[in-house]
């Protein structure tokens, strides 16, 4: 593995980066798991397709969230 590669996982497991990140998840999952499957949920009409969109719906804005945490991280760190 790279240092680079390397560098990057250890910013990204950074608590202040992943509380950020989990918070942004927790917020906008939530959000989007309401706009996209709220009928669903309602009607608790879950199966195990609708159960897997919505862990993606929560784990997009996650890594979404940190990749920009770490690249902000990485920029503060050559300054």
């Amino acid at each position: 593995m790279s240092n680079a590669v390397k560098r990057w996982i250890e910013l990204a497991r950074r608590p202040d980066i992943v509380k950020r990140s989990a918070r942004v998840a927790l917020v906008v999952g939530t959000l989007l798991a309401i706009i996209n499957h709220g009928a669903r949920l309602l009607d608790l009409d879950v199966d195990a397709e609708i159960a897997l969109k919505i862990g993606l719906t929560y784990l997009v804005p996650y890594c979404v969230s940190t990749w920009a945490s770490v690249q902000t991280a990485s920029r503060e760190q050559a300054s």
